[in-house]
């Protein structure tokens, strides 16, 4: 066990968890796209990782512990300006999860994200945005009949239970549908592209 490296992911995700927790309080942290303090927590965070991936793989839980191994999925997951780290370390969990290291959710979780900004469907369910009728709903999926069937071999809740915790979290940070859908789907999209998720 590398406590070092262990206590600095847990400082890196603690960080990151006490600014969202600030701006969600200011009611800043949804009020327009990518708020900036956050995305600077978060592209700090992914620089170091990448270093540390760099240097001794992906951290999995012998080397830091499942506390630690759960730190660096999150750091990951919120490196979402960072489309080229994400995609060459999910191999790197995948491989981690087939020997114990890392969890099969976490690698679930981190496909769809990456699925999602790529504009491709998830195969999971996981990740969920506001869509044209006003409602938080789980993004485009391959395969619906089969989702929750995914979601168990996986050690994921069932879709409808993920999505009633997903819009209860909402409501209680203040997190609502956006104004003008189509001005906010068209935003989204334009980052993506901008930051590389997309091309053509």
């Amino acid at each position: 066990m590398n406590e070092t490296l262990r206590d600095e992911l847990l400082e890196m995700i603690g960080l990151d968890e006490r600014v969202r927790a600030e701006l969600v309080d200011s009611g800043e942290l949804f009020d327009v796209g990518y708020e900036a303090r956050m995305e600077r927590v978060h592209h700090r965070n992914a620089l170091r990782l990448h270093v540390i991936i760099e240097s001794v793989g992906w951290p999995g839980t012998d080397l830091v512990g499942s506390d630690g191994a759960e730190a660096a999925w999150l750091i990951l997951q919120h490196a979402i300006a960072e489309p080229d780290l994400m995609r060459r370390t999910l191999p790197l969990l995948q491989a981690a999860a087939r020997e114990g290291q890392a969890s099969p959710r976490h690698v679930a979780l981190l496909e769809d994200r990456i699925r999602f900004f790529e504009g491709r469907p998830q195969r999971y369910a996981t990740h969920f945005d506001w869509d044209a009728e006003g409602n938080l709903s789980p993004c485009a999926m391959e395969d619906p009949r089969r989702v929750n069937k995914r979601r168990r071999a996986v050690g994921l809740a069932p879709l409808a239970k993920q999505l009633r915790g997903a819009r209860a979290m909402a409501a209680a940070e203040g997190d609502g549908p956006p104004a003008d859908y189509e001005a906010y789907a068209k935003a989204r999209d334009e980052w993506a592209a901008r930051v590389g998720w997309r091309t053509g």
